[in-house]
């Protein structure tokens, strides 16, 4: 697998489309911290640890449904390992007008777009999330 990142969000994007109760990847650290950032902004339920048949660590992501409809509506990886796309923090674009994020990986670990602007913090966008 050339791009694990993209891997994880594709299954994200598929999961929230087939509206399916939880999405499974296997485990990364970086993998887990942009987990944590859709929580904590509410475009998952919730995530945590678990192990696949083989005994492999795995990153289970339970997702979130408002009235039947998923709430994430929109994933997109846009730094690819092809083309890494890095911004100032004065330069981060935003996502529909502020109603998404942007992850970005800086040198303080990943952010959402609003705290890179906030602790003046630049780095590669990850990806968009609506």
């Amino acid at each position: 697998m050339t791009d694990p990142i993209s891997d994880f969000l594709t299954r994200l994007r598929n999961a929230s489309k087939a509206r399916l109760a939880e999405c499974v990847s296997p485990h990364s650290k970086l993998k887990e911290a942009i987990a944590a950032i859709l929580k904590a902004e509410g475009y998952v339920a919730d995530y945590a640890d678990g192990k696949d048949a083989q005994g492999h660590k795995t990153l289970v992501v339970k997702m979130k449904y408002v009235d039947g409809a998923p709430v994430i509506t929109g994933i997109d990886r846009v730094s690819t390992p092809g083309r890494r796309l890095y911004y100032r923090y004065t330069e981060i674009p935003r996502v529909l007008n502020g109603l998404g994020i942007s992850i970005l990986s800086t040198s303080k670990g990943l952010m959402k777009d609003q705290d890179c602007r906030r602790n003046k913090a630049g780095g590669e966008l990850v990806c968009n999330v609506w």
